[in-house]
């Protein structure tokens, strides 16, 4: 499913969402308008890695961020692999990996770097700048 959010295009899977268009279109709509910081849909977690990792990004409050190597430490295993499986997540910001960034940067992001920026600054969080 392609979808338009601050400006800019993404393409969410929505085989792994278990709502129709209409809905998730609308969550998304509140969630760009301010009302909506959480999205009410049942989301189908690949069984790999990726999952495991996509779990904890959707444990970082609206409003926040933490690091690759943040993510990497809890989860045991390294920054690199994180940054792999958050490049994979089939459903970028109903699963937030755009609150997950560099020690020193924002890093990539797969709706680009100004979609991630819009995002953390809608959420009001804090954002590094790049070098």
């Amino acid at each position: 499913m392609q979808i338009r959010l601050f400006g800019s295009d993404l393409e969410l899977d929505d085989a792994r969402i278990g709502a129709d268009s209409a809905s998730v279109r609308e969550q998304l709509r509140e969630y760009e308008t301010g009302r909506r910081d959480r999205f009410d849909l049942e989301i189908d977690y690949p069984g790999t890695f990726t999952g495991t990792v996509m779990r904890a990004m959707e444990r970082i409050p609206y409003g926040e961020t933490r690091t690759y190597g943040e993510l990497a430490a809890d989860l045991e295993t390294a920054p690199v692999a994180v940054g792999q499986a958050c490049g994979r997540n089939p459903v970028p910001v109903l699963v937030p990996c755009h609150r997950v960034v560099g020690a020193d940067s924002l890093t990539g992001y797969a709706g680009g770097l100004d979609l991630k920026r819009a995002l953390l600054e809608h959420e009001g969080a804090s954002i590094l700048t790049s070098r």
